[in-house]
Formats: structure tokens, sequence, C-alpha cells
């Protein structure tokens, strides 16, 4: 078994979930990063995209991610990793309907040059819906 560490997703609204963690793997930026206890020190910047986090106990959680930073520290053979998001949604709270809706939305915008975070809007919208199913 993988030796757990401390997680914690939070936005500036609230502490979407903490607790022991095995795995975090979250997308940023520049590509997709896996943590495990032991990581080197690290900040990356965080795109729109899903954020899985593998609890010492329990099932996977999954979460819609909006920007954001990851940080990890590892001090003495502890392991802490902080998800500092813009936007934070556990797949559960995460409304089908609605992100199925912005994302017709965003096409639309697009289409007719409209809206500059359209793009931004539309890839938020697939992540919701790539989650949930």
């Amino acid at each position: 078994m993988a030796t757990p560490f401390e997680a914690f997703l939070v936005t500036p609204e609230r502490e979407v979930w903490s607790g022991q963690a095995t795995m975090v793997v979250a997308r940023g930026t520049e590509g997709e990063v896996g943590i495990l206890a032991g990581h080197a020190p690290m900040l990356i910047q965080l795109g729109s995209g899903p954020l899985f986090i593998n609890p010492a106990e329990g099932d996977r959680i999954a979460a819609a991610i909006d920007g954001g930073f990851l940080h990890v520290v590892t001090n003495q053979g502890e392991t802490r990793v902080d998800i500092l998001a813009e936007h934070a949604e556990l797949m559960d709270e995460i409304d089908l309907d609605k992100a199925r809706q912005e994302k017709a939305e965003a096409k639309r915008k697009i289409q007719n040059n409209e809206d500059a975070g359209a793009i931004s809007q539309l890839a938020k919208a697939v992540t919701r819906i790539d989650l949930v199913g």
C-alpha cells in the first residue's frame, strides 16, 4: 500500500476536501502531474481539467478544477499537497444538464465570434461533462 500524505483541495469560497491521500493527479497548464508521498517540492499552475485524489480510505475522488495552483512540500519525510483552485466542483456536485447548456452556449459564441472567454467556458463545460459521463 502506498504511503499516505496530507492533501487539501480548497477554493476561495470553501474547503472542498481534505484528508489523507495516497495519490493526487492534476492537469497543469503544461501537462498532467501525479503526486505520491515523498514527491519533490513543486508549484504548478493548474488549467481547466479533472483532478483525482485517491484517499487513504474510501473511493477515489474526482473533481472539475478551473485554474489555480498545486503546491507540494516534502519535509523530513512528510508530504503535503495543497490544491488552491479558483473553482472546484466534486463530481457528484456537477449539474450535467447545466454543463451541457454551457457547452452549447460556448460553441455558439465561438462560432459567432462573440466572446473571447468562450473557449475557456467550453473547456470548463467539457471537463464537467467528461467527469460525470
